[in-house]
């Protein structure tokens, strides 16, 4: 029985056709029953590629083949499954890749090394790849350029609703457009937070442009982002241009000032586009009731603030507290503490949706706890925290905890 839409889901925006982009979905019958399980993505000939994968030291099969083959620069075609991670399946699980590959790369006429490939969904299981390749040729006969939506569904596991977020950028007096589409519900943490991400553009930018700015991107949206404090082993995100717009010609590395002025806009479009991507993510976080947002200043500084605001991120503690409601920011207090990083409780202040509770090593005079109590009912969480110590910030998002998560991962593979 599919899980109730997340009440913090939002809706699937328009997604208008993309230049050198075609989608196709099927049901290949891999795990799941009556549903699509298998998405095909072509890109026009000559499309730059990038990547970002999990920091997972026991990484699936496909993130090693897209690592591999995203040394090349170019894609031509991506395939994605649902409901099999092909994670801990040794050579087999090599096999597939390579197999899925080839036979994607004889349907679109390029070199296996421009196919990538992702998988999702139950580790240590062999992928039956024979069905999945069996799936291309009708998914190749059936590409589309308004497949997006099927496309965003076809990608899910344990998540409520499909995910995509389309934005608009200028490069030089030209329009160009980015959409992508992502899954993840659980199994969610940083240093790329089972999670997908698949962004396109019609603009042509080289493959070098394209990872730097992709980086840049992860690490201040799905690196900044947690469910459940665990790391996927398929993580994924690419970004993929097909350089279909006609704009000003970007310049070279070496002309890296003119680069950054002619992609500014490009990069703010991309970072928006990746922080609601991330965001879409944890407001499909298994069982979640509740977005929370934890900003930390007076760090010492900002990898200590971001270390900070991830530990009060990742409390069990708090994010039940939340769940239910309490008020209770002493768990807050203890998870800075946890932290390991600088703090000093005698200047540390804690904040919840405006209203300040905790300074200077103790409770706000005359606290009130009843417009904190109200702010906690509602959908949007927001949690501030003052160390007191330096200029360091930093932001973390979240869920809360609910009996929900233990209800779907007790029963995943049942």
């Amino acid at each position: 029985m599919a899980a109730a839409v997340s009440p913090l889901a939002v809706a699937l925006p328009d997604l208008p056709p993309l230049a050198g982009v075609r989608l196709s979905s099927a049901a290949a019958g891999i795990r799941y029953q009556g549903r699509t399980d298998v998405v095909m993505i072509e890109v026009a000939p000559g499309s730059t590629v990038a990547g970002v994968f999990t920091s997972n030291k026991c990484p699936g099969a496909p993130v090693d083949w897209c690592r591999a083959a995203l040394k090349g620069g170019k894609a031509r075609m991506l395939v994605v499954n649902a409901g099999n991670a092909n994670v801990f399946t040794g050579k087999a699980g090599r096999d597939a890749c390579a197999a899925t590959a080839a036979a994607a790369a004889r349907l679109a006429d390029c070199p296996a090394k421009q196919v990538f490939v992702a998988s999702t969904g139950v580790i240590g299981e062999l992928l039956p790849h024979e069905k999945l390749v069996a799936a291309l040729p009708g998914l190749q006969e059936t590409l589309s350029e308004d497949g997006w939506e099927k496309a965003a569904r076809g990608i899910m596991t344990t998540d409520t609703f499909p995910k995509a977020v389309t934005k608009l950028a200028q490069i030089g007096d030209a329009q160009v457009r980015i959409t992508g589409i992502a899954k993840g519900s659980g199994m969610i943490a940083p240093d790329m937070a089972t999670m997908l991400c698949f962004v396109f553009t019609d603009a042509k930018i080289p493959a070098d442009a394209l990872q730097t700015m992709l980086k840049k991107g992860v690490d201040a949206s799905f690196n900044c982002t947690t469910v459940d404090s665990d790391t996927s082993t398929s993580d994924t995100v690419l970004l993929i241009a097909t350089g279909q717009a006609k704009h000003p010609r970007i310049p070279p590395p070496d002309g890296s000032a003119a680069r950054n002025r002619m992609l500014a806009d490009f990069a703010r479009a991309l970072n928006e586009l990746l922080l609601e991507m991330a965001l879409l993510v944890i407001r499909d976080g298994e069982g979640a009731q509740k977005l929370v947002r934890i900003d930390v200043t007076g760090a010492t500084n900002g990898r200590s603030a971001k270390k900070i605001a991830m530990a009060v991120a990742n409390s069990p503690l708090v994010k039940t507290a939340i769940a239910g409601e309490d008020a209770n920011w002493g768990r807050i207090v203890m998870a800075v503490g946890k932290s390991g990083e600088p703090a000093d409780r005698d200047r540390l202040s804690i904040g919840v949706g405006g209203v300040w509770m905790a300074k200077d090593g103790g409770v706000v005079p005359g606290y009130d706890e009843a417009p904190v109590v109200a702010h906690m009912k509602g959908l949007e969480v927001e949690i501030a925290i003052d160390i007191g110590l330096g200029k360091g910030k930093a932001t973390a998002w979240t869920c809360d905890l609910t009996h929900g998560y233990i209800d779907i991962n007790g029963s995943y593979r049942s």
